[in-house]
């Protein structure tokens, strides 16, 4: 049931900031190329908003290295909107809460992936006037023209397909705060992280995973809704070349290889239609690869895929049922060994070879040293390929991060809910077992069954641990 909350009618005139949300300095001077990306979220709900002349102000935590900067930048607002996910909900609380202190008859707006999957925690929080779950891009300018007219907590109305969408005015994202990251971040267009060349256009062309993985909460966020069309996405592209020019492209959809009349269209319009054929990244799952492998080897071959991004989380059978991925060992062997042999044809044509870009997960719950070994084998066992390695991260809103919040074993709350490489997230987890192994301290027992070539890429993989 609804609870209604006191937010007075805002003036006819207010000011109305909508806070981009990441870690303070990542605009000023970033660990990596990542944290310097943009939110599509606020970028589509701002450019709607301005479609419709309700106009906002805008700028980002991640521009600031100190709070103190932060709190004289929020004062004077009478509205503030946030794109709230599990891993920026720390920034937002203090966001909010500092609003509060310099801003009293404020109002606060904080919608995004951690209002749907963890109300409750949003709920205790006074300083979130009202809070929106769900997407919103349907009832954003209503509720930001006038939040007074909704209770506390509003479902949000999404499109029925991003083709309604309109094209995100990329000028409204926050620009780098320094003189050193300007020079390389291609503002309005994104920095090269190394997947490609620069100047780097990041789209979505699909919203939603339709599997059910145990650790993922995407599918409790959003329901289902059509893809962008294949000749919308091109022509975006084409016009953001046009304007700013494209050196590459990264497809941030959750899931890329997937419904195969679009990926057959997208194989037949984006090299005739495209200004020019960009080499991109983007995500596939192993057994959908193996199920369509013809289709997968096209892809790649004709429209320049050539950082192919494969959740592999695992190579043991045991943890992938642990994870309900619904994938196999062999299917990620025969994807990895798929894109060796593709790559192997066209480097002997003289062709840029495709690599993987290998997500892989650690310290999952019940897994064993043996099954990590396995998982590092199969690392190891690629060729051409970006290991991305994470300790898994119990968020709610997933099945897995549920059962382990429910039974008090998840370290992560709102004080916490990071994404640091290096944390421990879950009780029980031999973190230790799990850094000496990166480390290279069981490279004798990982490297037994591994041909030569396999053996030779040992050493230190800490590097290689990223955000979860």
């Amino acid at each position: 049931m609804f609870s209604f909350r006191n937010s007075s009618k805002l003036p006819s005139e207010p000011r109305r900031l909508f806070l981009d949300l990441g870690d303070l300095g990542d605009l000023v001077h970033p660990d990596g190329p990542h944290e310097q990306w943009q939110d599509h979220g606020l970028g589509l709900l701002r450019t709607i908003l301005h479609q419709n002349d309700v106009m906002t102000e805008m700028f980002s935590t991640r521009q600031y290295t100190h709070w103190n900067q932060i709190k004289r930048q929020l004062k004077g607002y009478d509205l503030m909107i946030m794109n709230v996910r599990s891993y920026t909900y720390p920034i937002a609380y203090k966001a909010a809460q500092l609003f509060k202190e310099v801003n009293p008859e404020g109002v606060v707006l904080a919608g995004g992936m951690h209002a749907t999957v963890a109300l409750d925690e949003m709920e205790a929080v006074e300083a979130f006037d009202h809070i929106i779950q769900g997407p919103g891009e349907e009832i954003v300018v209503e509720l930001v023209k006038d939040p007074s007219q909704f209770p506390r907590v509003v479902l949000g109305q999404g499109s029925r397909s991003m083709a309604d969408w309109p094209m995100i005015d990329r000028e409204l994202w926050p620009k780098p705060a320094s003189r050193k990251l300007e020079k390389n971040f291609n503002w309005p267009l994104e920095p090269e992280c190394g997947w490609g060349p620069p100047p780097v256009a990041t789209i979505i062309t699909s919203r939603v995973c339709p599997w059910q993985c145990v650790f993922c909460n995407e599918s409790s966020y959003i329901p289902n809704m059509g893809r962008r069309p294949v000749e919308m996405v091109i022509e975006e592209l084409n016009m953001l070349d046009d304007k700013y020019g494209v050196g590459s492209v990264v497809i941030h959809d959750s899931m890329f290889f997937q419904n195969p009349r679009w990926l057959e269209e997208w194989i037949e319009k984006y090299p005739r239609m495209a200004n020019q054929v960009w080499p991109y990244w983007a995500a596939g799952r192993a057994d959908t690869v193996r199920q369509w492998p013809d289709l997968f080897e096209a892809l790649v071959k004709e429209t320049n895929w050539n950082t192919i991004s494969i959740g592999l989380e695992s190579g043991s059978d045991r943890v992938l049922q642990i994870l309900n991925k619904e994938c196999t060992e062999d299917d990620n062997y025969f994807a990895i060994d798929l894109i060796h042999r593709i790559g192997d044809e066209m480097e002997a044509a003289g062709k840029e070879p495709p690599k993987i870009w290998s997500n892989l997960m650690l310290g999952i719950p019940g897994e064993t040293p043996e099954d990590a070994f396995k998982t590092m084998r199969m690392m190891k066992y690629i060729r051409r390929g970006f290991p991305s390695i994470s300790f898994y991260a119990p968020y709610p809103g997933s099945a897995l991060g549920n059962q382990l919040i429910a039974e008090g074993k998840s370290l992560m709350s709102k004080d916490n809910y990071h994404r640091y490489p290096d944390d421990e997230k879950v009780v029980g987890i031999d973190y230790q077992f799990y850094r000496e192994m990166l480390a290279g301290k069981y490279d004798d027992e990982i490297n037994r069954g591994l041909d030569e070539i396999s053996r030779q890429r040992s050493g230190d993989f800490s590097e290689a641990l990223i955000k979860a």
